[in-house]
């Protein structure tokens, strides 16, 4: 009994302790619960606060206004303009299908794009917009607004979008602005958050690419109260975006929309640059195409019939188009001889109208011979006998290192799209991508701009400016900022009697009765032009289509006739600007690219359009009629807009 009472009494000391244990336990839990919720109720209660705050406030980006493009005198060539676009929201709409058909009454939406819309609708959020239509008319954005009651979840919207004023003045150098791609996305290496907005554009093309980082300015944000479900119900604080910065640009509009205007429906280019600072004042490629089309995306017919166009629109010919430059190297040809001693002012060279070297006849492309002609009589009438003997004496070495002198084979510093640096010929060269050496038959061709050289209509510019000016003119096409000093180009180096006596070859050829260019002089005293004319081949006429009768240029189909180039300055007492006109498939340069650079000269000396009094006197009858037309279709010079239509 008492071993019972004994067992008993263990039995409840056991018991108690373990309930001193639990409930010790207990208490520490409830201590330790405690202290934590006085933790987070007083000590983190900032903390918690803010992530419920996170949780229901959102920002959200707003796009900055983008930078404007402006030429020199601050005409503007890109600019944004307000437009209205509607968008739909799925949730407030109801049956959405049924709300589109019902806009297409209004708006000219085809089923196409109903369809389209509907499946993006269902790729989003039921509270989030929908693009509808952009850039609406006010006819149309009138007819969805009188119809707004019927139209459930139907929103209006104004909005900024990028609008280029001239059209296809300046499409190849301004470029175009276009949605942003996946393409865009993996190109850029700092990721902004701006391109990830719905509908973002960014500059696609020359300067709008080249200055996008500039133009786009940066994001403003907008903080908004959502509910649990993520939709908007209040704005609570908003921080403005900053606007991109203008660019400006070294081109005269005016000299601009002339020169395009110029160049008519030819497959053409001209650069007019400012030989004492290399400002580059036109830069036109014809056909051009408007800007416009692509900013909202352009239609596959639009776009089919520019791709499809033999005349190539989408390339910019002035830097894109690497062509033989033909007879316009010669200026290269005789500086390098000249600064190398192979030649002196009063040396001559016979030309019977062919030379054989190496066993093979190379012509000059006046059959009969010039007969004996010094430097300046070959400038003026442009003989390739003397310059195939000019290239024997200075060697391809001589050639190649004045060409490079000069800016041939060099990709000049521009933000224009898809450059080419053409292609200065070396020894070297030769080795390394055809395997084989250099032969003198490769100099000969050279030395007349033909065989593998190859040039763009800006290159000979920069060229010509240097020739002009005996320095390294620098082209550029953005503005310096106000009080900056112009380049300090620094001298060529050339001697002063060589450099002159290739002025004056070059005059010839457009003063002389006897220079290929005569027909292109301009009688203004003081506005003289000097320059050199090129033709580069395409194809050699062949055999049996002489036997068939085709014996010029103007027999060829178009695409197998030669390149028509000129290059030139004025005035030619104290030269300003530096021309260059290319005309694929012109023929011949004196008759096809050599006026229309006598034309830009005197609306540049002129500030306007030229007057026949400019021109000899024998061609002042169909001058007037071709200014009267060319009137007609450019911009006054007091207006600020599109090209008119002629």
């Amino acid at each position: 009994m008492r071993r019972s009472i004994q067992a008993a009494e263990i039995s409840q000391k056991g018991i108690t302790r373990r309930a001193l244990v639990m409930g010790g336990v207990q208490v520490a839990i409830v201590g330790v619960l405690g202290l934590r919720m006085r933790q987070m109720q007083i000590r983190d209660a900032e903390q918690y606060r803010m992530l419920a705050e996170n949780n229901r406030i959102n920002l959200q980006l707003i796009a900055p206004v983008r930078g404007r493009i402006l030429d020199r005198f601050g005409d503007v060539l890109a600019d944004n303009r307000p437009t209205y676009q509607v968008t739909v929201i799925r949730e407030q709409a109801g049956d959405l299908a049924s709300v589109l058909r019902q806009l297409q009454l209004a708006l000219p939406i085809s089923d196409d794009d109903i369809a389209e819309i509907l499946n993006n609708s269902s790729k989003t959020s039921a509270f989030v917009p929908i693009s509808v239509a952009e850039d609406i008319t006010w006819e149309e954005l009138s007819r969805v607004a009188v119809n707004a009651p019927t139209l459930p979840g139907v929103n209006l919207e104004t909005v900024l979008q990028r609008t280029y004023p001239f059209g296809p003045d300046f499409a190849h150098m301004i470029g175009y602005v276009g949605r942003v791609s996946s393409n865009d996305l993996e190109a850029v290496e700092t990721k902004d958050p701006l391109l990830s907005l719905p509908g973002f554009k960014i500059g696609k093309t020359s300067v709008e690419k080249a200055f996008e980082t500039e133009l786009r300015g940066l994001q403003g944000t907008l903080a908004v109260e959502v509910n649990a479900t993520g939709r908007v119900m209040r704005d609570l604080n908003r921080t403005s975006p900053t606007a991109g910065e203008d660019v400006y640009l070294t081109l005269d509009h005016h000299l601009q929309n002339f020169t395009l205007a110029r160049l008519g429906d030819q497959s053409a280019a001209a650069v007019v640059m400012d030989v004492r600072n290399g400002d580059i004042l036109a830069s036109a490629s014809a056909p051009s195409f408007d800007p416009n089309l692509f900013v909202n995306g352009i239609s596959s017919r639009d776009y089919g019939a520019l791709r499809d166009s033999e005349y190539r629109p989408f390339a910019d010919k002035t830097v894109q188009g690497a062509y033989p430059p033909g007879s316009t190297v010669k200026m290269s040809l005789a500086l390098a001889a000249l600064e190398g001693g192979v030649v002196k002012e009063q040396d001559t060279v016979t030309c019977p109208g062919f030379v054989e070297i190496a066993g093979r006849r190379f012509h000059c492309w006046k059959r009969g011979g010039h007969g004996r002609v010094n430097l300046q009589g070959a400038l003026r009438e442009s003989c390739d006998v003397f310059f195939y003997e000019m290239a024997q004496r200075v060697g391809i070495d001589g050639l190649n290192a004045m060409n490079t002198r000069l800016g041939l084979g060099q990709k000049p510093d521009l933000p224009f799209s898809g450059m080419s640096a053409g292609l200065n010929p070396s020894r070297a060269w030769k080795q390394e991508t055809q395997g084989s050496d250099w032969l003198i038959g490769d100099t000969i061709n050279a030395s007349i701009g033909q065989g593998f050289v190859l040039s763009t209509p800006m290159q000979l510019a920069v060229m010509t400016a240097r020739v002009a000016s005996g320095r390294a003119v620098v082209p550029r096409i953005v503005k310096p900022q106000v009080g900056s000093l112009d380049p300090d180009m620094e001298p060529m180096g050339f001697t002063p009697s060589s450099l002159a006596l290739v002025h004056k070859g070059m005059f010839d050829v457009v003063n002389s009765s006897r220079g290929t260019a005569k027909a292109s002089r301009i009688v203004t005293e003081g506005q003289f032009m000097a320059g050199k004319t090129g033709s580069s081949q395409v194809f050699s006429i062949t055999t049996s289509e002489r036997a068939a009768g085709v014996r010029s240029q103007a027999d060829l189909p178009w695409r197998r006739r030669d390149h028509a180039l000129f290059t030139g300055f004025a005035p030619f007492d104290k030269p300003e600007i530096a021309v260059s006109v290319l005309v694929e498939h012109g023929g011949g340069g004196s008759t096809a690219a050599a006026p229309i650079a006598r034309d830009l000269v005197l609306f540049y000396l002129n500030g306007g359009m030229p007057t026949p009094e400019a021109y000899p006197v024998d061609q002042r009858g169909r001058i007037s009629t071709d200014l009267q037309r060319l009137s007609s279709l450019i911009l006054p010079p007091d207006t600020n807009g599109g090209r008119k239509n002629g």
